[in-house]
């Protein structure tokens, strides 16, 4: 499997590993894990044959995650990177071949309200992430049908200790007084904790030919306004959430000119606000999760609130769960 060194690809691979299957990683740098390991990189040919050399089965987490960024970047490891471990995969005799893609890659900006799983459409995402994700979706869900099964699973905001997208970012706001609600903060939005988005993974690995050329949204079908998960992560690392918020038409408006501002002057780090978090942010993201259930034979066991409970555990004693 590849991205092992995040939060969720750590936990997929012992959750994989306590289900009685080897594992093998593709890292760029070492993961600390105790299974097999080969450090490498998605772009490079000579790595990915040497990965998936003797492999039944493809988890693919890897990617480039950012708000900001050229787009070829996002190109050469999102999609290029996908079409290469996709084609190695393949001659290689890989049966199965699950893909970690994310639900930005059906986001327009509109609201998705008990839906399930929309069509990945490059051409209207917001952000080069979400374009380069739903291009490299595509690319899997193509080999439907073939010798190799596969399947594209959608893990919405997933979060959880040792989380460095997510939680990160909002306590590192919290911590320096700029985090802001959006509009009123009462959008209804789903989110995942790491336990339930590994479950859910290692169960596709289990199913793959019930859901071969299926694309699935996991979260742990709580959805909760955008106010009360911004508390309870805040409050799991001893902040308050502030209760100052900005309008949602001047967030947006912001975060336009924040894009543009960022773009002109090829800005890495995270900028303060984009249109696309602004509209994340005011807008209602939850998602029907019965057919999901039903495919994996899999159900989430981990609750928000004891979620909440468990991150704030981790961060009271800095050690992981």
């Amino acid at each position: 499997m590849t991205g092992a060194s995040g939060m969720l690809g750590r936990s997929v691979a012992q959750t994989i590993e306590r289900n009685g299957h080897t594992v093998t990683v593709l890292q760029r740098r070492p993961s600390g894990l105790t299974c097999a390991e080969i450090l490498g990189d998605i772009t490079d040919h000579q790595g990915i044959q040497a990965a998936v050399k003797g492999q039944d089965a493809i988890v693919h987490l890897a990617a480039k995650v950012s708000p900001t960024g050229r787009w070829s970047d996002f190109w050469d490891v999102n999609v290029e990177g996908t079409r290469n471990l996709l084609e190695a995969s393949r001659q290689a005799g890989v049966t199965r071949f699950i893909y970690v893609s994310s639900p930005a890659v059906a986001s327009s900006g509109a609201a998705h309200v008990g839906t399930s799983a929309l069509p990945a459409d490059p051409s209207t995402t917001k952000t080069h992430y979400a374009q380069s994700k739903a291009e490299a979706e595509q690319l899997v869900l193509t080999q439907s049908g073939s010798d190799m099964l596969v399947a594209s699973l959608r893990p919405h905001l997933v979060w959880g200790p040792g989380d460095e997208q997510l939680v990160a970012r909002i306590i590192g706001r919290a911590a320096s007084g700029s985090l802001r609600l959006i509009g009123s903060g009462a959008a209804l939005v789903d989110s995942t904790y790491v336990d339930n988005a590994a479950d859910a993974i290692a169960a596709s690995l289990e199913q793959a030919e019930i859901i071969d050329g299926r694309a699935l949204v996991i979260s742990n079908g709580e959805p909760r306004p955008v106010a009360e998960l911004l508390r309870g992560l805040c409050h799991a690392a001893g902040f308050e959430l502030p209760l100052r918020g900005v309008p949602t038409w001047v967030a947006k408006a912001g975060g336009s000119m924040v894009d543009a501002a960022w773009a002109a002057a090829r800005l890495t780090r995270d900028p303060p606000m984009t249109r696309f978090l602004a509209e994340q942010l005011s807008t209602a993201h939850w998602y029907d999760q019965r057919e999901t259930h039903t495919l994996l034979g899999w159900t989430p066991t981990v609750s928000i609130d004891d979620g909440f409970g468990r991150l704030a555990a981790w961060f009271r004693t800095g050690q992981d769960r």
